[in-house]
């Protein structure tokens, strides 16, 4: 089967796991935001291929084609595609059901390819069980995927349609806007609006909670400050209106497990309605950087809970790597 390595072309991570005869040894991910162009990504592949290595196959997804630096979802499908052929040579390009399609086939399928890497680990999880729920809960978004009867029962394939369906939710443990997670809070006995301003982000609830996964956060903070607990509660504050000197660090824990549960909630909620379609008690399979999240989705809902890792055969020192990069794992494990 040789190497085989799978590639998840992101908005702001590139994300690559190799697998060697079937067995994926490594997974890892990169900062590579493409606002302001594709500089970072270009760096990104440098690093990795580094680090990785190469395969006698690449095989890419993406999401990253609705980043603002291109005109178009086709115009991003098309020129990642190329880039991703000039930084690793052969390129096999996940086209959903269609398949796989050369770098030159991206633009006449983008609509086939854009945002699909949900539709890549659905398919492997449709291939390892009957009947699943599949939650992908990553820095940005929220899969919510049906598997029934060993297929892929989404009923949404564009982002647009899925938005419609509750199958993608864009609450994220990390760059998930606080202000977009909620419209209120409890404060002082009192509901509080919020400033709708991006003073924080969900990697400030998680980390005052300490439920933010080592190496998860490679973004920048909301106002450019450093990653302590200590900024962490000052941007929170400001959320409300306050400086963290307003009130204990008390307070700003229970701020922010106001907003963790209100996160938690909405996928919940989109989840029931995904189920709502569909009969059973499947188990949910678990992927992404909020696993603990969704095994508290996962109690809610009295289902047992599968990590995504379970699926494959993957290296010990892997396997947490292989459920933050559930669909480079997928690809890699497909084509292998």
């Amino acid at each position: 089967m040789g190497v085989v390595i799978g590639w998840d072309i992101g908005g702001v991570h590139l994300k690559a796991v190799r697998a060697e005869d079937g067995r994926i040894v490594k997974a890892t991910q990169y900062g590579s935001p493409l606002r302001g162009g594709t500089g970072r990504l270009r760096e990104a592949f440098a690093q990795a291929r580094d680090e990785i290595g190469h395969a006698e196959r690449n095989v890419i997804t993406m999401t990253g084609e609705l980043a603002d630096t291109f005109q178009s979802r086709a115009d991003g499908v098309e020129q990642l595609a190329v880039l991703a052929a000039r930084e690793l040579g052969s390129v096999s390009v996940y086209a959903g059901p269609r398949g796989y399609v050369g770098p030159e086939g991206a633009r006449p399928h983008y609509l086939d390819i854009a945002s699909a890497n949900w539709h890549a680990a659905a398919t492997l999880v449709a291939k390892r069980l009957g009947d699943a729920l599949f939650i992908d809960l990553g820095s940005t978004t929220t899969d919510i995927i049906p598997i029934v009867g060993g297929k892929v029962a989404a009923r949404g394939y564009t982002d647009s349609q899925r938005l419609a369906a509750g199958e993608l939710v864009y609450t994220g443990l990390v760059r998930g806007f606080v202000m977009a997670t909620a419209d209120r809070a409890p404060l002082h006995g009192a509901w509080t609006p919020l400033i709708n301003e991006n003073f924080a982000t969900m990697a400030d609830v998680h980390r005052i909670l300490g439920t933010l996964p080592a190496g998860s956060d490679l973004m920048v903070t909301a106002d450019g400050r450093e990653k302590t607990l200590q900024a962490s509660r000052a941007r929170l504050a400001r959320m409300v209106g306050c400086d963290a000197s307003d009130a204990d660090d008390m307070t700003w824990q229970r701020l922010a497990q106001w907003f963790a549960e209100a996160q938690t909630r909405t996928i919940t909620d989109a989840a029931m309605l995904v189920i709502s379609a569909c009969t059973g008690t499947a188990p949910i399979v678990a992927a992404g950087i909020g696993l603990s999240t969704i095994a508290e989705v996962a109690r809610r809902l009295q289902r047992s809970c599968i990590s995504f890792h379970e699926l494959l055969d993957v290296a010990t020192e892997a396997r947490l790597g292989v459920c933050h990069c559930a669909p480079a794992a997928a690809l890699a494990g497909l084509a292998s």
